[in-house]
């Protein structure tokens, strides 16, 4: 219980229903109710408050910047390093084989876990309380945030890289899928096809599995 109660202060909302904050820090490998619904949830409001904030912030620039910020700001990293910030980790509930192999630390279970949290306060106390969790959570990442220095996001990077070089365009096909319909895991292989090169990612979604492929292929270029 303390060690929850502090959380709540870092974060800057005290929970009226302690079962629901039970319920985001709770990992599926730990049991049931655990965090995939809040996450889901939680997502969704998160993708709402930020760019809403980069809306008001940013008035003159294009609907693609605001588009690449948002994408700096809620990708996985972003929100693990978040949450290790928050000191998340400690209160998590994670099963003994999650436990046994260090997963706790993985940015994909950091991130959903913090977006589930976003996603009780939604439901505990409103838009309003999500908004104001949310821009605490974020402080001088977002304060300082600058379109003129938020690096692009691999995909773009991949794909200016083959324009520049005047060669076809990356191709992303979904290879395999795991997990339950309301969490899947997907397997995407991204492809230069003119010359057979190719790399794997995966992600909660087919739009991180495919900015993890394709980061995977730039690391390749690279070296």
């Amino acid at each position: 219980m303390a060690r929850t109660a502090s959380f709540q202060s870092r974060l800057g909302y005290r929970f009226h229903s302690a079962a629901l904050l039970q319920q985001a820090l709770t990992h599926r490998s730990y049991g049931s109710p655990h965090n995939e619904r809040l996450e889901f949830l939680g997502d969704g409001v998160l993708g709402c408050v930020i760019a809403g904030e980069l809306y008001l912030r940013f008035p003159e620039i294009s609907e693609g910047k605001l588009t690449r910020l948002r994408a700096s700001l809620v990708r996985e990293e972003a929100l693990a390093e978040l949450a290790n910030r928050l000191r998340l980790p400690e209160v998590m509930r994670l099963g003994d084989a999650e436990l046994a192999v260090g997963r706790a630390a993985r940015p994909s279970i950091l991130a959903d876990a913090l977006e589930a949290v976003f996603g009780a306060v939604f439901l505990d106390g409103g838009y309003d309380a999500a908004r104001a969790a949310i821009l605490r959570a974020y402080g001088d990442a977002l304060a300082s945030i600058s379109p003129e220095a938020t690096p692009k996001d691999p995909k773009t990077r991949l794909q200016e890289l083959m324009q520049a070089q005047h060669r076809p365009l990356p191709e992303y096909r979904v290879v395999a899928t795991r997990g339950a319909a309301h969490k899947q895991v997907f397997d995407v292989e991204c492809l230069l096809p003119d010359v057979g090169r190719r790399a794997t990612g995966n992600g909660t979604s087919r739009q991180r599995a495919e900015q993890c492929a394709a980061e995977a292929l730039l690391a390749e270029l690279d070296g």
